[in-house]
């Protein structure tokens, strides 16, 4: 036993000096760093949320020097911002082959002001399908953690034991439990930001909030669904001002499917509807309407 628990503790210590490799300080706040990823050559994925700014960004290397950084592209709907920056000695994170598993052992590795490395260990502590962020971005699988993850450690390598890349640390999209950002997604978002520089989604320019239908509206309107979202402001000169949405209406329906979640409108708006007309189904004044919107690209911020 005495054997084992040496072995195990050894091979945890060997994944974390190698993830410390690959792992970097991020400079994108005042007064605390965050961490960051060497994800490919020249590439550095670390949590939006830890970005104050846009420019005067560097990271701190594993052997301690400080270089610039640029930002080349940030997405608040997954927590994920993308930094380019000269550091070819700088180890690449090996990613794992096989997804993560219910109560697998992992550690959170950040890299810290002064103490260099920063680790902790638990266990992914849930696992569920695609889920979709109160920022709007979907999260390609739920990967909860039950570690601590300390200061600065947000943008971070989460890691199985043998040091393999399960997704990247962050504190921000749930108010439950430190979360990895799997693979998959940092994989999709992080082509678009290089790309593109940002994650296009569709905007409809309108507030919603979900809303009881009394029994007799539907009846009289023959609806199964109890809930619908009821337009509580509209952006002037959005798509939905443009299509003649009002404060007041309520939304039921999207391109013939029921909606009664905030989710479901945010599902309906993915960067494929950017450009198309969609269908609204609203109630007002006790009576049917429909209108057509044109679905534009949501706003990036500062713009």
């Amino acid at each position: 036993m005495e054997h084992s628990l040496a072995a195990l503790s050894s091979e945890l210590a060997g994944a974390v000096e190698r993830t410390g490799r690959c792992v970097v300080a991020v400079n994108g706040r005042e007064r605390m760093r965050s961490s960051g990823v060497h994800w490919d050559r020249g590439v550095i994925l670390t949590a939006e949320h830890t970005l104050r700014r846009d420019e005067g960004i560097t990271i701190t290397l594993p052997d301690g020097r400080t270089v610039p950084a640029t930002l080349a592209g940030r997405d608040g709907g997954t927590d994920l911002a993308v930094l380019r920056a000269e550091c070819p000695d700088v180890a690449v994170a090996e990613r794992g082959a096989a997804p993560p598993k219910l109560g697998e052992i992992a550690l959170a590795v950040g890299r810290g002001a002064e103490t260099g490395v920063v680790a902790s260990m638990g266990v992914i502590s849930a696992i569920a399908d695609a889920w979709r962020t109160w920022r709007g971005g979907l999260i390609d699988s739920y990967v909860r953690l039950d570690l601590t993850l300390y200061p600065g450690v947000s943008g971070g390598a989460v890691v199985d034991s043998g040091g393999k890349l399960l997704g990247l640390a962050t504190s921000a999209l749930s108010r439950v439990a430190g979360v990895a950002i799997p693979l998959a997604t940092l994989e999709r978002v992080a082509t678009d930001l290089l790309t593109q520089g940002r994650v296009a989604r569709g905007y409809l320019g309108v507030g919603l909030q979900p809303v009881e239908l009394p029994e007799h509206l539907k009846g009289k309107l023959k609806l199964a669904q109890s809930v619908g979202l009821i337009v509580l402001n509209v952006e002037p000169a959005g798509p939905a001002e443009s299509a003649g949405a009002l404060i007041g209406d309520i939304l039921i329906a999207l391109d013939g499917k029921p909606v009664s979640d905030t989710d479901h409108v945010q599902a309906a708006l993915g960067a494929e509807a950017i450009g198309r007309a969609v269908k609204a189904a609203l109630i007002r004044g006790g009576e049917l309407v429909e209108l057509s919107v044109a679905v534009s690209e949501r706003p990036r911020r500062g713009a």
